[in-house]
């Protein structure tokens, strides 16, 4: 049994980005950019106005006012662009070319027009309303880096910077491969004793949400060689093969000699982590499609759900080239306390509350690994150490957020 720290350590450490492919800017959304992107010219190209209102040359206004100036021509967002002429202010709208000669722009609300003509309190100071050439971005400037998972922000700075698509790493391809003889599809009939299959549910979500292509295979009974067939088809064309149940100790937990079997070489089985100790990880080297990994999960759902959320979706974003495929961490508070044993680091499933400008973690009181309904409510994980035998009320701890999956 190996720390929790250790294990993830070493399964990032084998991970190899997949290739990459040219999508649409449309489509881009939560891809991982396998590319640097610069801007080709200043962002913005040219000065323009931040104001509907008048651009004049404010040189002109020395002194104090009021001021009273002639409108000479008009400069409009997209339109063409008249020079400044001495002496005059430029009717100007927001967006629009700051016209040569001009160096600040007047608010309309501050300029009293009476016909061809407006009245100014005040001069301007230079630079007023103005939004420079390269305020955003110098020319040549890297605006989006490689590894970086595109959101709506990143996306339309793509477009800003005029990319009508984007090299992205391709979506990783995943097979779910669930075992138990006691497993039927959710709404399907069957005998006394089965139960609704919900594990491939969680793992196909998750892992989608993190970027990947899902492929769910047909139940598996608890049989070796049948799972070592089932295995041994679910690795070709994959990038990952994750199987749920049958990795443990007992007479039918058949996958982990079904995996060595299918030529599958464990890395490491059983993790010193609560609940989901059984993990499984290796890997498959295929003649011409080369590493495949593999993540054999325990069956409880509880326990498959975490061990996903842990070591399967950083592993996919590894596999993307994610820059920061490890969820971020935050403080929470404990809302009460807790005795547990050493040994193992614990993943409580927790509730989130803020409170005096802070947020508390209400541990929900079913922690067992068989579990569904925890999982389905909780908002995060609070990580308790290894080492830590309890929790005080008001202990400060980190957690995952599950919306950060």
């Amino acid at each position: 049994m190996i720390p929790f720290e250790e294990a993830l350590a070493r399964l990032l450490a084998a991970a190899v980005p997949v290739g990459a492919e040219r999508v649409p800017l449309e489509d881009a959304a939560g891809r991982v950019l396998a590319e640097d992107i610069a801007a080709a010219e200043p962002m913005p190209a040219f000065d323009y106005s931040a104001m509907d209102g008048y651009a004049v040359a404010s040189a002109e206004l020395a002194g104090s006012g009021p001021f009273k100036l002639p409108v000479r021509g008009e400069s409009a967002a997209g339109g063409p662009l008249p020079a400044l002429q001495p002496g005059t202010a430029c009717r100007i709208f927001t967006g629009a070319r700051l016209p040569p000669g001009a160096d600040a722009i007047v608010p309309q609300e501050d300029a009293a027009r009476s016909g061809d003509e407006i009245a100014l309190a005040e001069a301007p100071r230079a630079g007023a309303w103005v939004r420079r050439r390269g305020a955003d971005l110098a020319a040549g400037a890297v605006a989006l880096r490689r590894g970086a998972r595109l959101t709506p922000g990143k996306i339309a700075l793509a477009a800003a910077l005029d990319r009508p698509s984007l090299l992205v790493a391709r979506r990783p391809v995943v097979a779910v491969l669930c075992s138990g003889d006691e497993l039927r599809a959710p709404g399907a009939p069957g005998p006394a004793g089965t139960v609704p299959e919900s594990n491939s549910y969680f793992v196909a979500a998750a892992a989608r949400a993190a970027g990947a292509a899902v492929r769910v295979a047909p139940f598996v009974p608890d049989d070796e060689a049948r799972a070592t067939e089932a295995v041994s088809t679910a690795l070709r064309g994959s990038d990952l093969v994750v199987t749920v149940g049958g990795v443990s100790v007992g007479d039918r937990d058949v996958m982990r000699p079904a995996l060595e079997a299918a030529g599958v070489t464990l890395d490491f089985w059983r993790v010193a982590i609560k609940p989901g100790k059984p993990l499984a990880v290796g890997r498959a080297e295929l003649p011409r499609a080369g590493a495949v990994h593999v993540l054999g999960l325990p069956g409880n759902p509880a326990s498959a759900s975490l061990t996903f959320v842990l070591f399967g979706v950083p592993l996919l974003r590894a596999l993307q080239g994610d820059a920061a495929p490890l969820p971020p961490r935050i403080v929470v508070r404990a809302a009460g306390a807790l005795r547990r044993q050493t040994g193992r680091a614990e993943f409580l499933r927790a509730r989130l509350e803020a409170s005096n400008g802070e947020l508390v973690a209400r541990i929900a009181a079913n922690q067992a690994s068989g579990a569904v309904t925890s999982f389905a409510e909780a908002e995060a994980l609070v990580v308790v150490p290894a080492d830590r035998d309890h929790i005080d009320e008001g202990d400060r701890l980190e957690a995952i957020r599950l919306a950060e999956i």
